[in-house]
């Protein structure tokens, strides 16, 4: 029998600027995607780490993280380097 001991997910995600909308308005838009993102793992009582956070030229934003894979432990991926 196997069990799962501890595991974790590496993500980079962009939240990207929306097509046909004023660029001052998508990069508003884009930073509270981000928050509501970042709000909504805090929520979910998800554990994360973000390693990265990136404002793009363009106003995008690429996030790299470190998150629980759903409810399984984390063991020590989330300690600090």
């Amino acid at each position: 029998m196997k069990r799962i001991k501890a595991a974790c997910i590496c993500q980079t995600l962009h939240f990207m600027l929306k097509d046909n909308v004023e660029h001052d308005y998508a990069v508003r838009l884009v930073r509270e995607e981000v928050e509501r993102y970042k709000q909504s793992l805090d929520r979910n009582h998800t554990k994360y780490r973000i390693e990265e956070e990136t404002t793009q030229p363009d106003g995008s934003i690429v996030l790299k993280l470190i998150k629980q894979y759903n409810q399984s432990p984390v063991g020590d991926y989330l300690n600090d380097k």
